[in-house]
């Protein structure tokens, strides 16, 4: 089977439509609706219908996208496998959000080093999509961020959570508008909306923490921040905790495939785990 062909469902079933799989995979439509037919035509079953509501998998389709990413997977690793120095035994791919490089996988490099040294490492850093989706097609072994999307075929495993608190800088109450709403995501969103059913929209919203702190540190206010990064700020009194504000929690999770059984990769989540829970006494 051809692997772009397969590559090809598996970017339909994430995009949801023929033309947005085209354009993430840099190809024309009509090439993909040839590879569609292609491997229609492989397995004699029909894998996608359409209908007013869009695009939807047939039954065949739906035993397929449980099989692809597994099959994707399997001959990334063949690949990486082939091409490796004989004093490796394997490699493993692991990708994270920035911020969880920070907290968590910095320490993890070190440690899965001394603990399997005939592992080559691979480190990626990118967004939560780019992320699922290299997870999803082989491309990295292991992912590490916050809200993942559940797919067949992938582990989805809490590792440690967040404790987003809020603080302020001093005379932060006097100022208009001063509240800096910072998006944590969608599970930080709902809870936010349900503890705070009447504040009105706030004037600035962020999508990235650090950028959020950098401007009340500059210009004052508030807003909600992981209780590790502002202990500092707290500390030195160029922040205080308004310990009457609701507290909540922001979990980070390990998404990996489902069915690996080595030894090594064993000895990896082992690893995040007993780092996970060393990170969330600090």
């Amino acid at each position: 089977m051809d692997l772009d062909v397969l590559r090809t469902f598996v970017e339909i079933v994430e995009a949801g439509s023929f033309k947005r799989a085209a354009e993430r995979l840099n190809v024309t439509q009509s090439t993909v609706s040839m590879r569609v037919k292609s491997l229609e035509e492989q397995l004699g079953r029909v894998l996608f219908q359409r209908s007013r509501a869009g695009l939807s998998l047939t039954p065949a389709g739906l035993q397929l996208q449980r099989h692809a990413p597994t099959l994707l997977q399997l001959w990334q690793r063949a690949r990486q496998e082939i091409a490796l120095p004989a004093h490796f035994q394997a490699t493993l791919s692991i990708g994270g959000l920035f911020s969880l490089w920070d907290r968590l996988l910095l320490r993890w490099l070190p440690w899965m080093r001394q603990a399997a040294p005939a592992v080559a490492l691979r480190a990626e850093v990118g967004t939560s999509d780019i992320l699922m989706h290299d997870v999803l097609a082989g491309r990295l072994d292991i992912v590490v961020l916050y809200s993942p999307q559940s797919r067949a075929g992938l582990v989805i495993e809490q590792l440690l959570e967040e404790r987003l608190v809020m603080v302020e800088t001093p005379g932060a109450a006097e100022l208009p508008g001063g509240y800096v709403f910072i998006d944590w995501g969608p599970e930080f969103l709902a809870a936010h909306s349900r503890a705070f059913p009447d504040r009105p929209t706030p004037p600035i919203t962020v999508s990235l923490g650090a950028l959020g702190l950098a401007y009340i540190l500059e210009n004052g206010g508030s807003g909600y921040f992981p209780l590790r990064v502002v202990r500092p700020y707290l500390s030195d009194s160029r922040l205080r905790l308004i310990d009457e504000a609701p507290r909540f929690g922001r979990p980070a999770y390990v998404v990996y495939p489902a069915g690996r059984t080595e030894d090594w990769f064993a000895t990896a989540l082992a690893g995040l785990r007993q780092l996970a829970a060393e990170a969330s006494e600090e």
